[in-house]
């Protein structure tokens, strides 16, 4: 099916032409995997598991790092914690088989994947533990050369690009440790396409930490640094063979505008916001990867909720519900992934706003029921930080309600226990942001009246 562009690809990057047929729809080439749709990707990583694991097979180490990166995308594409945990098996077997073959390079490929199989789970699943894990392996492969080694190199100075912003570090020059691996990653990817969308990817985790620090820190020339950032990792993908990675890559430019206008009040840069995601989601069919397409649907719906806050229209809150229902069709499957409970957490507050700008109980009434079904659902030992984000939601619909009514039955100091209940949650978890919002919000009740 592709192999003609295959071979192609490999005349034009100096690669040789295979002498022995290779399994699947791409024969191991890992920028293929993105035109399959998930149910071509399932068999494509089943049929490199059958691969790996014939006898006599001499270059297992290299099957078994191709099925490692089949099942990852399978995982990123659907939730889905089997696919996760077979990406993981066979990323730590092909490090095996590599080391027992003395492959120092194919070792550092190896741990990489593993660590960012890891990080993958800490993602969609919110485990805290994986990050650690994941440095840990991500850093023995750093230390190597090669393309694993600057792979790993790049995953590293995202994750603690990321412990950066929770702890309020200096985040510009944690954003400096890319380079370097960057710089490695991108002359490889002259001769290798999986190299480069490997930078691509790594350049769209550095644009989406300096935003979201720009965000946090009030700072509109890191968002802008964030968005150039993105930007070129659009203008350096082409839609027609690398669709979800531009889709990505778009989607992160898409939300980085968002923050923007939520810092600067612009509703041009909000409409820049939303069409980015807009046009995003045109590139990704449900059925090709539904979790990107319910990612960039809640991404669409947070960037509507800032087009709605900066131009006071309640359709934008409306149309954010739309969104965030859309993405519930896939997240509701997967009720473990830490994004469901964000996107129900945002739908409650779409709700809320546009009650609010309306005056509508009713709505106000179908936000509050939300998220305590959600918060039901929620394990406060298990996931902690979203518990008290919702927690954190639930208290600002009380008090819109105290708004809209003009008097309070009881619902200020359910906010006010609440607020408390979430501070102490995030002070004890070192997110010194979510604890000043929480502390703000609880200072206004009080300035208000409300029981403490």
């Amino acid at each position: 099916m592709f192999e003609f562009g295959r071979e192609l690809r490999r005349l034009l990057g100096g690669e040789p032409i295979a002498s022995v047929y290779r399994d699947g729809l791409t024969g191991g080439d890992s920028t293929l995997l993105e035109l399959l749709d998930l149910r071509l990707l399932v068999n494509e990583a089943r049929g490199a598991d059958v691969a790996a694991g014939r006898l006599g097979n001499r270059d297992r180490g290299i099957r078994l790092l191709e099925a490692a990166v089949a099942w990852r995308e399978v995982a990123r594409r659907s939730g889905e914690a089997t696919a996760l945990r077979k990406a993981a098996s066979s990323a730590e077997a092909a490090a095996k088989t590599f080391r027992e073959a003395g492959k120092a390079s194919g070792v550092a490929r190896a741990k990489a994947e593993q660590g960012l199989c890891a990080l993958l789970g800490a993602e969609l699943f919110g485990d805290e533990g994986l990050v650690a894990a994941a440095e840990r392996v991500l850093g023995e492969a750093a230390g190597a050369s090669g393309v694993g080694a600057a792979m790993a190199s790049a995953a590293l100075a995202g994750v603690r690009g990321r412990a950066a912003l929770d702890s309020g570090d200096n985040l510009s020059a944690i954003a400096a440790r890319f380079e370097a691996p960057l710089a490695a990653l991108t002359a490889a990817g002259r001769a290798s396409p999986a190299a480069k969308l490997m930078a691509a990817e790594h350049r769209l985790v550095r644009a989406d930490l300096l935003a979201l620090a720009g965000a946090s820190l009030r700072e509109k020339d890191l968002i802008d640094h964030g968005l150039r950032e993105a930007a070129a990792a659009v203008a350096g993908l082409d839609p027609a063979i690398e669709p979800l990675t531009w889709a990505r890559a778009r989607a992160t430019q898409g939300a980085a505008q968002a923050l923007l206008a939520e810092l600067t009040g612009d509703v041009g840069a909000a409409a820049d916001g939303v069409d980015a995601l807009a046009s995003a989601l045109e590139q990704v069919a449900r059925d090709h990867s539904p979790l990107d397409w319910a990612r960039i649907q809640a991404g669409l719906g947070q960037a509507l909720i800032t087009l709605g806050e900066v131009s006071d229209n309640p359709r934008a809150f409306e149309q954010a519900v739309t969104c965030f229902d859309r993405a519930d069709l896939i997240l509701k499957e997967q009720p473990a992934l830490a994004l469901r409970a964000q996107a129900a957490g945002s739908r409650a507050m779409a709700l809320g706003r546009q009650a609010e700008l309306t005056g509508d109980l009713a709505v106000l009434d179908v936000a509050v029921a939300a998220l305590k079904t959600e918060l039901c659902r929620l394990k406060p030992g298990a996931e902690p930080v979203a518990w008290a984000v919702a927690q954190m939601n639930l208290a600002r619909l009380y008090e819109t309600r105290a708004d809209i009514t003009g008097k309070d039955e009881g619902g200020l100091k359910a906010a006010s226990v609440a607020l408390a209940t979430a501070m102490d949650v995030f002070a004890e978890e070192g997110m010194r942001t979510l604890t000043d919002m929480a502390h703000q919000a609880l200072e206004r009740l009080r300035t208000r009246g409300a029981p403490a």
